[in-house]
């Protein structure tokens, strides 16, 4: 057996430094041979990924300090012309190292280090056609990310039927999981089941392994193919499942040379070493779209909760939402307080009659008689707050593309600069335009419509206006390429505590954080300090857990999105709201467990202060929380905003107390968190030690 390294550092082979080992293909038949054709470790050598040609099939297998993660996972692809799954065998392999660090524009923390060790396979038929393809693992500390790169093939398109990427599960685990192809797109509670009563899942799915692992499935880079969904097959294995196309053969048409997304694997010794990871943004390529600086992060007011209360309408009549004087009022408001922006929902021609699934009397350049928008963004601008568009498109992302450049010349105009776009429909009932011309339906995960989100984010970028998208496709750390896709939703959202049956429950959030958020940032829209729904519904919150929630989930645009009255009816809490920073040098999870409890501690870029945000499910907890993350020369005082005496979701909602302290690096915080509770801090620098 032949032992091989190489050191490559961005891409360029340089010495024999890399400790990376690389298994030879030994001389007897394919079809007798099991042992790995290559081997590669994450840096550190924690992590490492084995690939073997195991009976002319491909598979790999995944090490974790020695203990497997991933047993034999089958690696092929279903094609139109055929399988690429048996009679392979390996052609060639190479490796090379990376590590860099990249600045994002925004985000969780300012600066991220990009270190990996890459492994190149080329694989070819042995019979057939002899086609040839790669698979490529980038093996992190924190996991890893493969794909399929097809090269320039006279054999074009190249029609995929499906993928038969496999992730079987080395030991027994607890899932989290919403389902797949199901009408409500990603807006499901999240199901905790053994890995063995996982069905037809979405992605991000987390799971916890018997020893206390904490393991994440999902994809990096989704562009111009379909999404992956999962499939449990046989015991504790998972196979790819791609969203189907649009009428088309296949469910992914592409020309060749391309590559798949990035199939993830995050792995972590606990929960919150899951949020910690940046490996979905790694791999994902840099900013292709330059200069961002128009945007800023912020917070934002909006024409939006009292239509989900339903004391307003989208539509026109007397109880239209979006006019000038209830426009102008929330204007007034978000320059009382500091509030960048506000967002006007049901301004344009098209919300009235059916438009659910249909959209196709949405007009995006045509506001109702009562709206003024020039008038409007003129008087938000003279008041140092910028109005935020809005397209619903009800998931006909066919008319949308036919008004898209006008629709954003004219947001351009009036010096609007951040849209929330929406896709309001069933799943499979987005309508698309194919090459033909004709108009077909789609599901949101699509290929069609991963192209669909891209060009809009592309005319968007032209014109200096970011994307906020609603109803989405999933989130897959594109932000990192496209930096005006600020935010997405794509999961259950606050609106679903003013109708929705049932509500978000108290372990909701604690959910997201360790699942969907793995994705990228979520509009989740938190800060209901009425802690009322439609029809007078009970929130299942505390007060202090709806402040806690600016800090535990992450977006660079976060809604401050109860009615103005509300907010001056509890000002102590609202002081919070008023102060939490929305960008952020650095972020750690302090503590957490999926759907239990999580802490959450983020430094302001830009400044000295940090926030703290603890939030729990239906139980109390407390919380030890070292701090340690302070800066060992300053002392700080701690706003603390707190669940009161008595506080509990069930009960007294509203409990809540402020408090005050001076606290240092080294001292520890205990956190008493109501059922359904939460608490925040502010931490603020008043001295040096």
């Amino acid at each position: 057996m032949k032992f091989l390294s190489c050191k490559c550092v961005h891409g360029r082979t340089a010495g024999n430094s890399l400790f990376l080992l690389l298994f030879a293909m030994a001389a007897q038949p394919a079809s007798a041979r099991a042992e790995a054709a290559a081997k590669i470790e994450s840096p550190d050598g924690s992590l490492q990924v084995s690939v073997t040609v195991d009976e002319d099939r491909l598979h790999y297998r995944v090490d974790r300090r020695g203990k497997p993660i991933l047993d034999e996972s089958r690696l092929g692809m279903l094609l139109g012309s055929g399988r690429l799954e048996r009679n392979l065998a390996l052609v060639s392999k190479s490796t090379r190292r990376h590590d860099d660090t990249w600045e994002q524009p925004w985000g969780e923390r300012q600066f991220v280090r990009d270190r990996y060790n890459e492994l190149r396979l080329t694989i070819g038929e042995t019979i057939g056609a002899k086609r040839r393809f790669d698979v490529v693992f980038r093996v992190y500390e924190d996991g890893l990310g493969f794909r399929y790169e097809f090269p320039e093939s006279a054999q074009a398109p190249v029609v995929i039927d499906e993928e038969l990427t496999e992730f079987n599960l080395a030991a027994d685990a607890t899932a989290w999981w919403i389902p797949a192809g199901e009408w409500n797109r990603e807006e499901y509670l999240y199901h905790r089941t053994p890995i063995e009563q996982v069905g037809f899942a979405q992605t991000p799915i987390t799971m916890k392994l018997a020893d206390g692992t904490h393991v994440s499935i999902h994809e990096a880079a989704l562009v111009d193919y379909s999404g992956m969904n999962l499939v449990r097959v046989d015991g504790r294995k998972l196979r790819s499942a791609l969203t189907p196309g649009s009428g088309q053969a296949g469910k992914v048409v592409r020309q060749a040379p391309f590559h798949t997304p990035w199939r993830t694997l995050q792995v972590a010794d606990d929960a919150g070493g899951l949020v910690d990871s940046s490996l979905i943004l790694n791999l994902n390529e840099p900013n292709r779209i330059g200069d961002v600086s128009w945007f800023k992060p912020m917070k934002y007011a909006g024409v939006w909760w009292e239509m989900h209360l339903d004391t307003k309408t989208w539509g026109s009549g007397p109880r239209h939402g979006a006019n000038n004087e209830n426009v102008m009022r929330h204007i007034d408001f978000a320059a009382r307080n500091g509030f960048g922006g506000v967002l006007v929902e049901g301004w344009n021609v098209g919300w009235d009659g059916h438009w659910f699934g249909d959209g196709g009397e949405f007009d995006f350049t045509r506001s109702y008689p009562d709206f003024d928008l020039d008038k409007l963004a003129g008087y938000a601008q003279a008041k140092g707050v910028q109005l935020i568009g809005h397209h619903e498109t009800a998931g006909n992302a066919a008319r949308y593309e036919s008004q898209l450049d006008a629709a954003m010349d004219l947001y351009r105009r009036v010096g609007v600069h951040a849209v929330k776009t929406g896709y309001v429909a069933d799943a499979g009932g987005a309508r698309v335009r194919g090459d033909d011309g004709r108009v077909r339906f789609a599901w949101h995960e699509s290929q069609a419509m991963a192209r669909h989100h891209l060009k809009v984010v592309a005319a968007a970028a032209e014109r200096g206006i970011a994307i906020n998208a609603h109803e989405p496709i999933k989130s897959t750390g594109l932000r990192r390429t496209y930096p005006n896709w600020i935010s997405n939703e794509g999961a259950r959202g606050m609106e679903y505590n003013a109708w929705g049956r049932p509500p978000n429950p108290p372990e909701h959030e604690a959910n997201l954080v360790f699942t969907r958020l793995l994705a990228g940032p979520m509009d989740f829209t938190p800060g209901i300090l009425s802690l009322t729904g439609a029809k007078g519904r009970p929130i299942q919150s505390t007060l202090a857990k709806q402040l806690a929630l600016y800090v535990v989930i992450y977006s660079p645009i976060q809604m401050v999105p109860d009615l103005p009255e509300n907010y001056e009816r509890y000002p102590e809490a609202f002081q919070f709201i008023k102060d939490v920073a929305v960008d952020w040098s650095d972020s750690k999870v302090v503590n957490g467990e999926v759907g239990d409890y999580v802490t959450v501690v983020r430094k302001a870029r830009g400044g000295e202060d940090w926030f703290l945000g603890s939030v729990s499910d239906e139980h109390a907890r407390n919380l030890a929380v070292p701090l340690g993350f302070l800066d060992p020369d300053r002392t700080y005082r701690a706003e603390i905003y707190r669940d009161g005496e008595g506080a509990d979701w069930q009960g007294d909602r509203f409990a809540f107390a402020r408090d005050t302290r001076e606290v240092r690096r080294g001292d520890v915080l205990t956190l008493r968190l109501a059922p359904g509770g939460g608490q925040a801090i502010r931490f603020v620098p008043v001295g040096r030690r």
